[in-house]
């Protein structure tokens, strides 16, 4: 935590303006509350087709009122391009927003394409032309496709799996380009399986540890998609918020970057399942596991390889996967 720790230090001394895309999401909003607790300027974009309003009311708890007034919240959609005109002299920008899930894009190809290729088009082309120093952008471990090398190196992927692999995909070919034809830094992240407060449980493409935490608290059944033997990469929030930090703010030389942002280790279906009931108590003959036939798109076996992140930016992971998921579990908690 070295590296970040000076960044942070740096970045309290030093004000910037930044924007973040998908502020009211999960990781949107977990990176305005980090950058409002270092008295940074912050303008947000949401449409809140996805993200929530009252991901900013909790991210308004937890900082100060004059921390606050640093945030201008925007209600556009990213694709039109006239919705940008309000914001002014940003020097990084933190694209999360996306329509999000496998099986979404599956089912509405052209919602997806929508968000995530003509709205990051929009977003990518907005940052060349407002010339900011950075532009970092969540990319996905979904471009990994069905290449079964383990861990995953950003060098190697192999052909996508669904539409919003594909989108993703797209990102990263449009960043290139943006360098080669512009001479314009950007930094993708490939998050892997990302986890923690302020994560959606609801609705069928929830993400697997906000809805399994959510029906243990409510007593319900967990369908666990496949034989349970499907293993995840998951990743605290905290170390996608250094991630992002940390690139946009690196010094390396204007080119076009990928990285992995994992915890460089994996967890099966099964053994999260089990992990979760243990840290709630509940005894063997008390859980409601069910199976049900594998999903299509779905990944076998996710793993980072984040040396890369490690040696250029100074990436450090900064929690073990159980701390992790007993702090994203109390607060689930405490949100009832």
């Amino acid at each position: 935590m070295k590296n970040y720790q000076k960044t942070k230090n740096f970045l309290t001394k030093n004000t910037h303006n930044w924007l973040i895309t998908g502020v009211a999401g999960f990781i949107g909003s977990n990176l305005l509350e980090e950058l409002l607790l270092l008295d940074q300027k912050v303008f947000g974009v949401d449409d809140l087709s996805t993200g929530l309003k009252k991901n900013l009311d909790n991210v308004k708890l937890n900082i100060s009122k004059k921390q606050w007034k640093n945030f201008k919240f925007i209600k556009c959609d990213i694709s039109e391009t006239n919705n940008l005109k309000k914001i002014k002299d940003i020097d990084f920008v933190l694209h999360q927003a996306a329509r999000g899930s496998v099986l979404k894009s599956i089912i509405n190809p052209i919602k997806t394409n929508h968000s995530n290729v003509t709205g990051f088009l929009n977003i990518l082309n907005f940052s060349k032309n407002a010339n900011v120093k950075s532009f970092v952008y969540a990319s996905s471990s979904s471009v990994y496709g069905d290449s079964k090398t383990l861990p995953k190196k950003e060098i190697k992927v192999g052909k996508v799996l669904s539409n919003y692999a594909l989108t993703k995909k797209i990102n990263e070919d449009y960043s290139e380009l943006f360098f080669k034809q512009y001479n314009f830094k950007t930094i993708g992240l490939r998050y892997f399986n990302v986890f923690g407060k302020r994560q959606d449980p609801n609705g069928d493409y929830a993400a697997v540890i906000p809805r399994w935490v959510n029906k243990v608290i409510k007593n319900e059944k967990i369908y666990i998609f496949g034989d349970g033997k499907t293993s995840r990469d998951f990743t605290p929030i905290s170390n996608v918020v250094q991630a992002n930090i940390l690139a946009a703010t690196t010094k390396l030389p204007i080119k076009n970057y990928i990285y992995n942002v994992g915890a460089s280790s994996r967890i099966t279906l099964n053994k999260l399942i089990s992990t979760i009931y243990e840290i709630f108590n509940v005894q063997n003959s008390e859980r409601k596991i069910l199976y049900k036939p594998f999903r299509p798109g779905d990944i076998r076996h996710s793993l980072a390889n984040i040396s890369k992140i490690k040696k250029e930016l100074e990436f450090e992971t900064n929690t073990n996967f159980k701390d992790s998921l007993k702090s994203t579990i109390r607060w689930f908690i405490n949100q009832q």
